[in-house]
Parts: C-alpha cells; sequence; structure tokens
C-alpha cells in the first residue's frame, strides 16, 4: 500500500467510491453515515470487530481500506463512542493499522473509546496514536496482555493532557510489575478529572498496590475504585496504606470494589477502618474472611463516622459464627441499608445459616427485652439479600427478620415505634418516673405520632391482596392503650412531686381527662345494653303478633 497522508484524502474524498474501498454493502452504507453525519440515527456510536450484523457493527474484512475507515473516523463531528474489538495483524496489517491511526488520531467528537482483545502492535499503535484524542472522558482496555513497551505508552498517554477523562477502566491487561509504576506516572497527570478508575483482573499485589495508592493522592474527584481480582492475600501492608489514605484524603467513595481479592483477617483488619467511614458501596464478596477478622470491621459498623450503605459478602458461604458477629455491628449503626449476605446468580450457595444465626439478626433488628432495647435496636436495614433472592424450601430464614425488614425498607420514620408497639402490649412506665412529671408530654406526644402505626401496611405475599397490616390492633384497643399508660404514669408519681401547684393542676387535667373518657365508656356501655333490651322487647312482640295472626288465620279457615 503507498504511503498516502491527510492531504490525499482530503483531495480525494469527495471523489471516492464507497464500494471500492469497503468489503461490504452494510460497511459501505456506515462509512456513508459518517461522511453525512448521519450517526445521530444510530446512537453515535460505531463498533469495530470481525463480527458484524448490528446496524451499528463495522465488520473489518480483507477488502475494506483502513486508512479511509481512519479518516471518516477523523472528520467525524457526530462519532461520540468508538468500540475498537479487531485490527488486523497479519503481513499488510502493521501498513493497515498504521493508516488506520493517522485518522483516527484527528477525531475531535469522540468521548469514549473502548479497546478489546486487540494484539500488540494494534494496542500500542493505538496508545501512541491518542495523544491528540484530549476530549475523550471514559477510556477501557479490556483484555488486552500488555508488555513493557504497552505499559510505558499507557503512562506516556495518560501523561499527554487527558484532563478531561473521568473513567478509566483497565482489565485483563497484567500491568502489575513495571506496568504500575507506569500507570501511576499516568494517574497523576488526569487524577484531578478522573471520577471512576477500575484496574479488575491485574494480578496487582502488595508492592504494586503500594505503588498505585501514592498516585492515588492526585485524583481529588475520584467516586468509584474498582480493585477486584487482582491478589491481595499477602498485601496488608498494602491495605493498610489504601486505609490510610481513604482516611487522609478529602472525599468519600461512592464505591470500593474488592471482590475475589483473596484478602484475609490480616488484611481487613488493615482496611476495615478507613473502608467502613470513608465508602458507600463497599464490596468484599469472594473473598477468605473469618469470623476473626470481621469482627473489626463490625466495631468500625458501630462507629458513628460510618457512612457505608452497601456492604456486599457473596460468595463466601456465610454461617452462624459470621451471622452472629455482623448482627452485633448493626446495632447502632444509622447508615447501613444493604448487607448482601449472598448475591443473586445461579452458582451461588444456599444460605448456611441456621436459626440460631438468624435470630442473631433478629435481635439486632428489633430486640425484645425492653422498650429501650427495641428504640435502640437498628431500624435502617432493609436487605439481607438480592431482592428477587427466592428462597428454597430448606431454608429456616426467621420470619420475624423478614417482617423487620421490610418494616425498615417501607417506613423507616415510623419503624421503631412499630416494633414498640408490636413487641410490648402494656408499655410499663415505671422507668420514666425518674423524670417526673416533665416526661408526661413527652409520653403523650410519643402516643399522638404512634397513632399512625395502626394503619399502615407492609408487602406480604403470602396474603390475599399481597399486603398485610403491621398492627393487628383497633383505633379503640389503641387508644385504650394510651390511657392505661398514661394513667399508671400519673398514678405512680412520687407523692412530694404531687405538691407543686403546676403539677398537680396538670395531673388533675389527666384525671379528668381519663374520668371523661371512663364516663363516656360508661355511656356507651349502657347504651348498648339498653339498645339490646329494645331489640329484646321488639323480638318479643314480633312473636306476639305472629302467635295472633296465626290464630286469626285459623279461625277464619273454621
Amino acid at each position: 500500500m503507498e504511503p498516502r497522508d491527510h492531504n490525499y484524502y482530503e483531495a480525494n474524498a469527495a471523489d471516492i467510491n464507497l464500494a471500492d474501498i469497503t468489503s461490504s454493502k452494510h460497511n459501505a452504507q456506515l462509512l456513508r453515515r459518517l461522511c453525512d453525519g448521519d450517526l445521530r440515527s444510530c446512537a453515535k456510536e460505531l463498533t469495530l470487530g470481525r463480527v458484524g450484523g448490528w446496524a451499528t457493527h463495522f465488520h473489518i474484512g480483507e477488502g475494506d481500506d483502513l486508512g479511509w475507515l481512519g479518516y471518516f473516523i477523523g472528520n467525524s463531528e457526530y462519532l461520540r463512542v468508538l468500540n475498537i474489538h479487531y485490527l488486523p495483524e497479519d503481513e499488510r496489517g502493521e501498513q493497515r493499522i498504521d493508516a488506520f491511526m493517522d485518522g483516527l488520531a484527528r477525531n475531535q467528537s469522540i468521548r469514549t473509546l473502548c479497546l478489546n482483545g486487540l494484539g500488540d502492535y494494534g494496542s500500542i499503535a493505538l496508545l501512541r496514536a491518542l495523544g491528540n484524542l484530549t476530549q475523550l472522558e471514559q477510556f477501557v482496555i479490556h483484555n488486552n496482555n500488555l508488555d513493557p513497551t504497552g505499559c510505558s505508552a499507557l503512562g506516556t498517554l495518560l501523561q499527554s493532557g487527558f484532563s478531561k477523562l473521568e473513567m478509566l477502566h483497565l482489565q485483563f491487561i497484567n500491568i502489575d510489575g513495571d506496568g504500575v509504576p507506569a500507570l501511576a506516572s499516568g494517574l497523576r497527570s488526569i487524577g484531578p478529572s478522573l471520577k471512576t478508575l477500575g484496574l479488575p483482573d491485574n494480578s496487582i499485589g502488595n508492592e504494586g498496590l503500594s505503588t498505585l495508592v501514592a498516585a492515588l493522592e492526585s485524583c481529588t474527584s475520584l467516586e468509584r475504585l474498582d480493585l477486584s481480582h487482582n491478589d491481595f492475600s499477602l498485601a496488608a501492608v498494602g491495605l493498610r496504606t489504601l486505609s490510610d489514605w481513604l482516611q487522609t484524603v478529602v472525599l468519600n467513595l461512592d464505591g470500593l470494589y474488592l471482590q475475589g481479592c483473596a484478602i484475609n483477617d490480616e488484611g481487613l483488619q488493615a482496611l476495615a477502618e478507613g473502608a467502613v467511614n470513608h465508602c458507600k458501596d463497599l464490596d468484599l464478596s469472594a473473598n477468605p474472611l473469618m469470623a476473626s477478622g470481621l469482627r473489626v470491621l463490625s466495631t468500625s459498623l458501630q462507629s458513628e463516622s460510618c457512612c457505608v450503605e452497601s456492604l456486599f459478602f457473596g460468595w463466601m458461604n456465610i454461617g452462624d459464627d459470621i451471622a452472629e458477629v455482623l448482627s452485633r455491628g448493626l446495632v447502632g449503626n444509622k447508615t447501613l441499608r444493604c448487607l448482601h449476605l449472598r448475591v443473586e446468580c445461579e452458582d451461588e450457595e444456599a444460605f448456611a445459616i441456621t436459626p440460631v444465626g438468624w435470630n442473631a439478626f433478629s435481635i439486632a433488628l428489633c430486640d425484645t427485652s425492653s422498650v429501650n432495647n427495641t428504640y435502640l435496636s437498628n431500624h435502617t436495614v432493609q436487605e439481607l439479600w438480592h431482592d428477587s433472592h427466592d428462597f428454597d424450601e430448606d431454608e429456616d430464614i426467621d420470619e420475624s427478620v423478614v417482617l423487620y425488614l421490610q418494616l425498615n425498607k417501607e417506613h423507616p420514620e415510623h419503624a421503631a415505634r412499630c416494633k414498640i408497639l408490636m413487641k410490648h402490649t402494656h408499655l410499663d412506665m415505671t422507668p420514666l418516673l425518674q423524670w417526673e412529671l416533665k416526661f408526661l408530654p413527652l409520653a403523650v406526644g410519643w402516643f399522638e405520632r404512634a397513632k399512625s402505626c395502626t394503619t399502615l401496611s407492609i408487602d406480604d405475599y403470602n396474603h390475599t391482596d399481597y399486603r398485610r397490616r403491621i398492627l393487628q390492633e383497633s383505633e379503640e384497643a389503641f387508644q385504650s392503650r394510651v390511657l392505661t399508660s398514661v394513667y399508671e404514669f400519673v398514678r405512680g408519681m412520687p407523692k412530694k412531686v404531687l405538691e407543686r401547684r403546676n403539677e398537680l393542676a396538670l395531673v388533675a387535667a389527666y384525671d379528668h381527662k381519663i374520668a371523661m373518657v371512663e364516663e363516656e365508656n360508661q355511656r356507651i356501655r349502657n347504651e348498648k345494653k339498653r339498645l339490646r333490651e329494645d331489640v329484646q322487647e321488639r323480638d318479643r312482640k314480633i312473636a306476639k303478633l305472629e302467635e295472633e295472626n296465626k290464630r286469626l288465620r285459623e279461625s277464619w279457615s273454621h
């Protein structure tokens, strides 16, 4: 192929026959859309690969001129997403790739670029050609095993001025060793704009993790960090560095993903404080964690500075020992919404938790030992498993756990009051007497706010209309509870308190109110009795009239 520069393509673009530079009619149509700016009709996205068929897939074949393809992509003002899944690396492949890169490097519209499964030459050529694409916002490299030369090219690219890059995802490119220092140098340049950094499946170990964390200091806008499926089995030092970084930088991550990193108890103890206090989503699934290591995490969950909202423990076959440790962490926690003990997938094992473990969760969600302990229970956790999880018949999950979770989810503002009313039919007011009459208005106010609990319902797919009332209690029964509690409180006051005039007036007012209610109840009972007597008298008269009618009919018949 003769060397051709940009001027050649400019001079011949108007007269070129697209059928002559493509291997199929479909490819020619895609080039026509690129020429005409008609990619708006196909989501402004183009995929280059070996497989065609989709509207935006350009199937690279022997008859496709990659120089012209690169030219049209470079000139496009509408193309926003470019996926490159294949570039030929045959005898003519390098020349074709170079020609393609010359055109691609001129593009100023692409915002998202994804490279997947390219060969060594294609990967390095792309990395060297992309320096002018300073408008890139998302850059993904997947399944490209970069050698030291490729890693160096990646670092140089990131340092070339990607000031708008918000997402960088590198997966299955094996960057540990020489690659991490090169990447770290690039991160220092793009750090201020970067919001998402994904480095899963890259064989990063302890040394690589420590080097990476040092570079993250410049990532002041980072929101998500994915380090899943790297080997941190011997990375306690690196995980400690990560924890320290989380505690020193002025940011809270929306997500920290460490799935399948072989993190052991020592590593978790090094990581726990920083991760729990500075991450909303924390994924520790598929790690060989034991109850001893999780105790540190459980203690961190009880901290007032805890900000984690979702915690993932899938693929761990959690049993009673871990369930009891995690349940203790729920007591006092105010942020956690989802504690996923398993994930939603076909190969996930069933729960290994027995009624002992579920009882621990039940107590954490609603400790019925006293009213105060019920109030101090956890009213924020809404899920212990994936929402759509269908339980097997042999999964002995405590029904009370399901009830408390549903209550926390549907009525979080009423959860504490509902649990108190559900589990304490008689509210013992004796512990409140130490506050004397100062507490009485607060008690009455609490009952007023709790009144709405008598009308609330939650989802229940076992119920006929898929809803069930939380409290099986009528409004009259609730009012009776209120009056009984207030009466016991007033009557239990120390005599010296009653000597104060203003408090005597308050007591008298409530005594008068109670007396009026009792009088009204008595009047209603008397009225009901009178009505029953009237009904009975009416029935007697009707029976008498029927007998008289019968007698008259018989006399007329004779």
